[in-house]
């Protein structure tokens, strides 16, 4: 019946000479389930439908994240079902209480004119998200450099020609990229891309003997943002054009802006020459970010965070400070240490505590999973029920040995990575049927037992964070 009722859906869909988001939004409901689409499908908002792509709004940029990071796929497809020419979703945030902005038109005649593209082709050219700017960069001494000579950047071109920014994954590299092409793109014409895409185009142009059109987009702009450099590496016929492009915009007074994962002098097979015109402009670089930047970071998210779920759970401020001072790593992953939290506090309908939070985050935390080993996880089992290693590993089936020992088994299969054959010669040379059932059965207790949840959340604790000083 279902399936009838959407098929009927699309007949209709295809006989309107409009794009009917209602249509969309009941298929939506019907294939990813109530649930899911009250919680987040629900907030998507339809504004506007182009040549092979549509956009459509929603609140917050937390929403916009969940959603392209688990659900944009579906989507797609149950667009395409509709829409067969539509091949990409973009997002616009369009906050609740700005009403009176959707009711503008979109700027699509300025962003046309200002934001080259290629016509008729796969790749659109008009990639600048709105919502990545400077005023919401958040800035430390560990980007300060690099945020600064951005800023000075789009306020006088050519100032600072080309700007090479660096660093690792996750650190905003892109975020100042589009901060930079969206103050220019008002005013001037903006060419904004990944080098990946850039060598597609190239490719395509290529194959297609249309290599003099791809030539006059490219060199015909005002500011060329090009995302990740280190993605031509060992094309020597697209970094051939790639350096002409370069020169010819040098030439005619255009800014250049490129980002990378490392330093030019770092960049494997790319030639020396290309190199050279990097390192003949300004080169900073983005480090980890510092304590400081993390909470700053962290603050404002929750506070997103916060704001939308204000009615159902709040994230504490122990537990903002913890993932600020154990992820170090990237500011991406500071970012997904959140949105598991607030994972976890949508299915168990409450806010993890402190040990919760540690459990969530393991993989994120600075510890490696070689420190939690079988024997340190035995003599944490046996110290908190008071017996000792020889009898927990003993034959003997007396009820207070067997039920420390089964947690034990538990413990080293959940935090370990050892095989059951392993597990069972640590565990006195026992058979792997013994470490299933005792899996099990530990599993079966936690059902029934808050007691035994109790200890096992406490036994993990320990053993994961004694060593950090951090035991609940």
């Amino acid at each position: 019946m279902s399936k009838l009722t959407n098929n009927q859906n699309i007949d209709n869909f295809n006989k309107s000479n409009s794009f009917e988001w209602r249509l969309v939004q009941a298929d939506m409901r019907d294939k990813l389930g109530s649930e899911v689409y009250e919680s987040w499908l629900k907030r998507i908002s339809f504004i506007e439908e182009f040549n092979n792509y549509i956009l459509l709004s929603v609140p917050t940029r937390f929403i916009r994240d969940w959603i392209t990071s688990r659900y944009l796929d579906q989507i797609l497809q149950i667009i395409k079902n509709y829409k067969k020419d539509i091949i990409r979703i973009e997002f616009r945030i369009v906050e609740p209480d700005s009403a009176a902005q959707n009711s503008e038109p979109l700027e699509v005649g300025n962003l046309k004119e200002n934001v080259s593209f290629i016509k008729d082709s796969y790749l659109q050219y008009n990639r600048i998200d709105p919502n990545k700017r400077f005023d919401n960069f958040i800035t430390g001494s560990s980007n300060k450099l690099a945020y600064e000579a951005s800023l000075k950047v789009s306020e006088n071109i050519s100032h600072y020609n080309p700007l090479y920014i660096y660093g690792g994954v996750g650190m905003g590299k892109t975020h100042l990229l589009n901060s930079i092409g969206f103050e220019l793109k008002k005013n001037i014409k903006v060419m904004f891309i990944s080098a990946e895409r850039f060598m597609y185009q190239f490719v395509k142009s290529i194959k297609s003997n249309d290599m003099v059109k791809f030539k006059e987009y490219f060199r015909n702009t005002d500011i060329l943002l090009i995302d990740d450099i280190q993605f031509i590496s060992g094309k020597e016929a697209m970094q051939e054009e790639f350096f002409h492009t370069f020169n010819t915009l040098l030439d005619k007074g255009s800014q250049i802006i490129v980002s990378s994962d490392r330093p030019p002098n770092k960049l494997a097979r790319i030639q020396e020459r290309i190199k050279s015109r990097f390192l003949g402009g300004l080169v900073v670089d983005i480090q980890k970010p510092d304590l400081e930047l993390r909470k700053k970071i962290v603050q404002k998210k929750t506070e997103e965070v916060n704001s939308i779920y204000s009615d159902q759970f709040q994230i504490s401020k122990d537990i903002q400070d913890f993932i600020s001072t154990e992820i170090k790593g990237s500011i991406r992953e500071l970012v997904g240490a959140i949105n598991r939290v607030v994972s976890f506090s949508r299915i168990y309908e409450k806010v993890p505590n402190l040990s919760e939070t540690k459990v969530i985050l393991k993989d994120l935390l600075n510890l490696s999973e070689n420190k939690v080993t079988i024997d340190l996880i035995q003599t944490a089992v046996c110290k908190f029920f008071k017996i000792s290693k020889n009898e927990m590993l003993s034959s003997r089936r007396s009820r207070y040995l067997v039920r420390p020992r089964q947690t034990a088994i538990y413990l080293t299969k959940i935090l370990t990575s050892k095989s059951l054959p392993e597990i069972g010669r640590e565990f006195s040379n026992r058979d792997h049927t013994t470490i299933i059932h005792s899996v099990k059965t530990i599993e079966k207790i936690k059902e029934k037992d808050p007691e035994m949840v109790d200890n096992i959340k406490k036994l993990k604790n320990q053993i994961l964070y004694n060593n950090k000083n951090n035991e609940i």
